[in-house]
């Protein structure tokens, strides 16, 4: 839309930097960095749980500027870029000091890969945002990768996977790039957009919110990983289930069609042998009247 063509508040807003939604994007982007410092110190479980607290700060400033109505073009930028380092290059990094650098080229490559399909991720999603369904994401979320990443990672630090070093490498390999690639696919995920914060809720959903919170307690990393794994798999299980529909209903659509056809051709085909007999009688009779008028004696 020009900006000739906006209203003043609407040109004041495009302008406008608001503090708060702002703030929380500012401590995304920290979270992020400080993954990949803590990375770099070998404390990699504290770089995971830093990459889970950014997906919360980047889950809260949109939402925070829908709520106070703030807002605004620079923001939307500014979250952009914040999330390509916290969600696309420290989930890489963090990956890649702990797991793939002993794997040489296909190492540093995997993380390349995830680094590339972050970033592609978030250029496609800023520039459809106003043409795909709210309902779904197109591709798998920046955030929800990164946290399968950092659940791994912290799920094999705290010694819940009993694996050897070089299985647990090749594993960390083929999540690395599960994530990059999905993040640019058309498989659709649940976005929870259309899950409105100021919407009144029955109760029983705010004993669902705290028995939530008392099930992530119990065993962060181990829930939180299986949780992202599940997600992850979600997009395609709904893409084989609309695969499967939309052949469903190809079968159904030609199925309906064929007798109609068939009927047609059955018209068709008792049509053309009444038109050959109505033929075949004017010609006898024709014939017939022109032997009666040979037959007629003159006069």
């Amino acid at each position: 839309m020009p900006s000739s063509g906006l209203t003043p508040e609407e040109k004041h807003r495009r302008r406008s930097i608001y503090l708060l939604p702002n703030a929380f994007t500012t401590a995304n982007l920290f979270a992020g960095f400080y993954a990949v410092v803590q990375a770099m110190n070998g404390r990699f479980d504290i770089a995971a749980i830093a990459i889970f607290l950014a997906m919360a700060f980047d889950g809260m400033d949109g939402r925070v500027a829908r709520l106070t109505n703030t807002q605004s073009a620079f923001g939307e930028q500014y979250d952009s870029l914040a999330d390509v380092v916290s969600f696309g290059m420290a989930p890489a990094l963090v990956m890649y000091v702990w797991a793939l650098q002993g794997l040489g080229r296909w190492g540093w490559l995997a993380a390349f890969v995830y680094v590339v399909g972050a970033a592609l991720r978030l250029a496609r999603f800023n520039t459809n945002i106003g043409v795909v369904d709210k309902r779904f994401f197109q591709g798998l979320p920046s955030p929800a990768a990164a946290a399968l990443m950092a659940g791994f990672v912290w799920l094999a630090v705290d010694n819940k996977l009993p694996l050897q070093d070089t299985t647990i490498a090749w594993l960390g390999w083929v999540i690395t790039v599960y994530a990059g690639v999905n993040m640019v696919t058309i498989a659709p995920f649940y976005s929870g957009k259309t899950f409105a914060l100021g919407r009144s809720v029955p109760f029983w959903v705010i004993l669902l919110v705290v028995a939530a919170f008392v099930f992530v307690s119990s065993d962060p990393p181990l829930v939180l990983f299986a949780m992202f794994v599940a997600y992850g798999l979600s997009g395609w299980v709904i893409q084989v289930w609309r695969w499967r529909r939309a052949r469903y209903l190809l079968a159904r659509r030609q199925a309906s069609t064929e007798p109609t056809e068939a009927v047609a051709s059955a018209r068709a085909g008792e049509a053309a042998p009444t038109r050959a007999s109505g033929s075949g009688a004017h010609t006898n009779g024709a014939t017939n009247g022109t032997r009666s008028a040979d037959q007629t004696p003159e006069p």
